[in-house]
């Protein structure tokens, strides 16, 4: 039931959805005149959310064997990030907070290198050293005092971690926790698309929960992969058309507490320990999954003017920040990047 509701929720907290035609959980044939093409669609739950793959080509057999192949990788980075399981590499890091050096799988150790280096470009705003802040946040009927905001404040911070040529990792502050959740579906799409590669295919849509997707190549028929912008309200915003685009949607009060009697969304300021009360939605495209995910988290926190100057410094990347009032802004190139039509 709980695996339900999850599902459920992870459905409707939605700001972006395919819109070419393809059903859930089927196989659709769309033909081109020299060449037929099937697309087949599969769905299952990862990460705690829905992960849906959908793969065109002409051989049904080897479609099939690569779905399976691109789920199991996306199952075993799970098991890898967790923090919901106490037997996963990165719950045993957490616990040994304090305690010294711990060896972890080498792809911990890149998803951390990567996220040391997004924690830099971004101007110290995507942290994965917040879980103590969002713990604070969620077990609190009020706001928390700025003496309890202070001392978490000092568990928190990037610059604690420290990674070692033979892949240990040190938290050197006690009490300290990681939370990959802001960036490890984008690092689960990046290795699934390399598994791609490995089997040959290159005409895929890989969508984790429609929150964090990687489009390669296109659909049959169609210039790129057509997708649903919604503004934070839900009214549709307008459409993108991606291609050999990696695209992360952010809400800031997407999951959100109320705290006397006020909203705060889960997106959290590291810099201040404060969660971000504007209904804001950032759109981001990137060449990497993972890259596009912490560059949508910052750009909720840094905002319009200081956000969008720092995704137009950054090669391949475009971005588009709505408000809940409709309100919106853009990198300059955003709108040739991905094709968008505004409604």
């Amino acid at each position: 039931m709980k695996r339900q509701e999850a599902e459920n929720s992870a459905r409707a907290l939605l700001h972006c959805f395919m819109i070419s035609g393809l059903v859930w959980g089927s196989s659709l044939t769309f033909v081109r005149p020299a060449v037929a093409l099937a697309c087949l669609h599969d769905g299952r739950y990862v990460m705690g959310t829905v992960l849906e793959v959908t793969l065109c080509g002409t051989h049904a057999q080897h479609q099939r064997r690569t779905s399976e192949a691109l789920f199991q990788t996306a199952t075993r980075l799970d098991g890898l990030l967790t923090t919901y399981s106490p037997d996963s590499p990165v719950s045993h890091l957490n616990a040994q907070a304090g305690q010294g050096a711990v060896a972890v799988p080498p792809e911990v150790v890149a998803l951390l290198s990567l996220s040391l280096d997004y924690w830099h470009q971004t101007h110290r705003t995507f942290d994965i050293t917040v879980g103590p802040l969002m713990a604070l946040w969620r077990q609190t009927e009020y706001p928390p005092s700025s003496t309890a905001l202070q001392k978490t404040l000092a568990q928190v911070g990037s610059e604690k971690i420290t990674l070692s040529p033979q892949g240990a990792v040190t938290l050197s502050q006690t009490d300290m926790a990681l939370d990959l959740g802001g960036i490890g579906k984008g690092f689960a799409l990046d290795r699934m698309v390399r598994v791609l590669k490995e089997h040959q295919m290159s005409h895929a849509l890989l969508d984790f929960g429609q929150s964090s997707q990687w489009a390669v190549g296109t659909p049959p028929n169609a210039e790129g992969w057509r997708l649903l912008v919604r503004q934070p309200n839900g009214q549709a915003a307008g459409t993108i058309t991606l291609r050999d685009q990696a695209l992360s949607v952010s809400g800031s009060l997407g999951q959100s507490v109320t705290v006397a009697g006020r909203r705060y969304g889960h997106v959290i300021d590291p810099r201040t320990g404060h969660p971000i009360q504007r209904d804001l939605l950032a759109c981001v495209v990137a060449p990497s999954a993972a890259r596009a995910e912490a560059l949508s988290k910052a750009f909720l926190i840094l905002g319009e003017s200081e956000g969008a100057a720092l995704l137009e410094r950054l090669p391949g990347v475009e971005g588009l920040l709505i408000e809940a009032n409709g309100k919106h802004w853009q990198t300059t190139g955003w709108t040739r990047s991905v094709s968008f039509v505004s409604f």
